[in-house]
């Protein structure tokens, strides 16, 4: 086993020597310039984690944590498209520093380029791996449009959006995480409760960015705290602050998230403190640990040493203490 250093070193590396020399230039450099801003590159570094885990050599499953980072920074670039975002990782979105055509093509070719990474498996090992991951890129799909959907409804529920990061978010944590599994050969049910690992991981993971969005400490967090209520983002902070709120806190945050000031330093301190009164903001702390532990809970079934089981333990905790 390597430590999570190693293997984002191992990813960094691996990822540093990936060049497409082909032609039309217009289309691979961009798909070059993307995969280039690193970021922290979780996904791969899980394939190759839970690999190792069920005991077989990561270099094995290379080609699939590269499928997975391939196919995350795809959607990517389509995400900042929908968004009109000017910068991914503190540089120029592909659409901003080539164009918007490019940015559809490319991120077109990074699809079908992440699926030729399996190539690299026997069949039995490429079905399944193809199979786990057309099934995971239509959730991301469909999280995508949820996403999309709430920002013109009034009436998201808890539930809805609970399954819009899910499937936005989540599903490719579990994903990377089983095709490891795959990779290594291991039970069905194994390959199944690593999956929920992650997943479930993944969903305490995306709630933590809200609450953190809000909460965070601005030195640490890495991007602008209150970007989200300055969007008007109906996160589960909002969602929970509306269930709990009375008639008065309710109409004042509908108020709040109906606004675009040119200064949203008061709207965003306003909101925090409606999260605070209504306990909404205990409550978002409340799930993040609660689908944190339904993560270790899956760890007392899978069928592997103690010793590994610590070291998937040890992983979430230093995911879900952080401050970024």
């Amino acid at each position: 086993m390597h430590s999570l250093q190693e293997y984002q070193e191992i990813i960094a590396s691996h990822f540093s020597q990936i060049k497409n020399n082909k032609e039309p230039k217009g289309l691979y450099e961009p798909i070059e310039y993307i995969l280039a801003l690193g970021g922290k590159r979780m996904r791969p570094v899980l394939t190759l984690l839970a690999s190792e885990i069920f005991n077989k050599d990561y270099k094995e499953a290379l080609p699939a944590a590269t499928a997975i980072e391939v196919f995350h920074n795809f959607s990517l670039i389509h995400d900042d498209i929908m968004d009109a975002a000017p910068l991914r990782r503190g540089k120029e979105t592909v659409h901003e520093k080539w164009d918007l055509n490019t940015g559809i093509l490319s991120g077109d070719a990074m699809l079908i380029l992440a699926y030729q990474y399996f190539e690299n498996y026997e069949p039995t090992i490429f079905q399944k791996l193809a199979k786990l991951f057309s099934k995971t890129a239509l959730e991301v799909c469909e999280g995508q449009q949820y996403d999309v959907d709430f920002e013109t409804r009034d009436n998201v529920t808890i539930p809805e959006y609970l399954k819009m990061i899910e499937y936005k978010t989540a599903v490719l944590v579990g994903a990377a995480m089983k095709m490891g599994a795959i990779v290594a050969e291991t039970a069905e049910e194994n390959a199944n409760l690593i999956y929920d690992f992650g997943l479930n991981l993944g969903i305490a993971f995306q709630l933590q960015d809200d609450y953190l969005d809000a909460f965070g400490d601005p030195k640490t967090f890495g991007k602008q705290v209150g970007g989200d209520i300055i969007e008007n983002k109906k996160t589960y902070l909002y969602l929970k602050a509306l269930e709990y709120g009375t008639i008065e806190q309710r109409e004042q945050l509908l108020h709040l998230f109906s606004i675009q000031p040119s200064d949203n330093t008061d709207k965003i301190e306003s909101v925090k403190q409606i999260f605070i009164e209504t306990n909404s903001a205990q409550e978002t702390q409340n799930a993040i640990k609660g689908f944190t532990q339904k993560a270790f809970d899956t760890l007392n079934k899978l069928d592997i040493e103690d010793s590994k089981k610590e070291v998937l333990r040890v992983f979430g905790e230093k995911l879900m203490n952080r401050n970024v």
